[in-house]
């Protein structure tokens, strides 16, 4: 009968550490939208780089680029038509990290179907959709360049949305 009586203390006291805890990672969590975006701006802190010209660009033909610096290869696509994240006078124009989030595996395009697509473990990531992760192992969205057009068609990156793979922050030391 005691050892009953212990299991069930037991269970109580660990379904009321769960909840205590669970509380208390999702207060820790909440943030006013001026937080959230402070610490997203704070995570895609990298210096301006011209990439190219408008000119330069051919519709679905990929560009390789290197941003924020060499040791990080991407892609400049434009896509010929509206998409998210684009920029241009079309807003069709996107870049993208070439290093797949999952285990760092450089990526083709597929012109297709405007994926990126890794050849390691499969992943697929949707250029017309932001980078969204559409099929594979990888656990999250593919990293995709914040981009500005000058006056003069020059494309410029600015930043990155996500974590490029490989890197502990997207802020150079």
């Amino acid at each position: 009968m005691k050892c009953n009586k212990l299991v069930d203390a037991g269970r109580r006291q660990f379904l009321r550490g769960g909840v205590m805890a669970t509380a208390g990672a999702v207060a820790a969590t909440v943030m006013t939208p001026e937080q959230a975006k402070a610490q997203a701006l704070a995570r895609v802190d990298y210096p301006a780089n011209r990439l190219a010209n408008i000119a330069d660009l051919v519709v679905n033909e990929p560009m390789d680029i290197a941003y924020p610096d060499a040791d990080s290869p991407g892609v400049l696509l434009k896509l010929g038509q509206a998409v998210e994240g684009g920029v241009g006078p079309d807003g069709d124009i996107v870049a993208f990290s070439v290093l797949c989030p999952h285990k760092g595996w450089l990526m083709s395009y597929s012109a297709e179907d405007m994926t990126l697509n890794c050849p390691g473990h499969h992943s697929r990531f949707d250029c017309e959709a932001g980078g969204q992760q559409i099929w594979g192992h990888a656990t999250s969205n593919l990293a995709q360049f914040l981009l500005r057009v000058d006056d003069q068609g020059d494309i410029h990156a600015e930043g990155v949305d996500e974590l490029i793979y490989g890197r502990l922050s997207n802020v150079l030391a």
